[in-house]
């Protein structure tokens, strides 16, 4: 390992020391409720996904269970336009037809859609309200782990406002302008506010302080494929 990240620091494609991953966790996804449905037509499903509840099938084969698969077997006809990682909760779209999936598609590739998260931080942010823009890059020898790269990084921006703040923590509402992988959290912990209960990132108190990611998908606003109707769709969060 000492040898592999000399060689990747020679090469400009690290700046620091690998951290180690968290060890693989058992996956007992939540059974209760099976799926909840917000919204569905012939054309899309709004689904409120639960923390623990991978969105697409994992590598591994005892991690079939996911939102696609549960939206496959209500539903008949559901199709993941995009994700929200395992510990994230809120509100989803999935497209029920190929016409809607490339509409669906072009809206997130375009930022057409808008999307709010509601996150409680470790410690008392100072600023009621701030911008991070801070370019992102898989941080390869921890992957899925995501770190700050300058040089090789992809564009991420993401405001956010303070909701409430009590003696240990900080509630913030999120809105990311790019959908980077793991995003929120790594903007969150640039600011030395790092989720709690984050598994990948939190240390310590801020760890052991929640039983899952204190991060939720809390509105998903977007345009009918269909009809050309603004929509919006909430989810209230569970721990605020």
């Amino acid at each position: 390992m000492i040898d592999l990240f000399a060689r990747l620091v020679h090469m400009g494609r690290m700046t620091h020391p690998p951290s180690l991953t968290p060890p693989m966790i058992d996956y007992s996804p939540p059974q209760a409720p099976y799926l909840s449905v917000l919204f569905a037509d012939e054309h899309l499903a709004i689904i409120d996904k639960p923390s623990g509840l991978l969105s697409v099938p994992g590598k591994d084969a005892a991690h079939w269970d996911c939102v696609e698969y549960r939206a496959k077997q209500a539903l008949g006809d559901a199709r993941i336009v995009h994700r929200l990682d395992m510990d994230t909760s809120g509100v989803m779209v999935l497209a029920r037809t190929s016409d809607c999936h490339r509409n669906l598609g072009r809206q997130f590739e375009k930022r057409k859609v808008e999307k709010h998260y509601v996150a409680r931080v470790w410690g008392n942010m100072v600023e009621e309200c701030g911008h991070v823009d801070l370019p992102l890059i898989c941080d390869w020898p921890s992957r899925p782990k995501q770190m700050v790269c300058f040089e090789r990084g992809k564009q991420a921006q993401t405001d956010w406002q303070v909701l409430q703040r009590d003696d240990r923590s900080t509630l913030v509402r999120l809105t990311p302008h790019t959908g980077r992988s793991h995003q929120l959290r790594v903007h969150m912990q640039s600011l030395g506010h790092v989720i709690i209960g984050d598994r990948f990132y939190a240390r310590g108190d801020a760890l052991s302080g929640a039983d899952r990611l204190l991060l939720h998908a809390e509105k998903l606003g977007l345009i009918h494929p269909a009809t050309g109707e603004w929509m919006e769709f909430l989810s209230p969060c569970p721990f605020s």
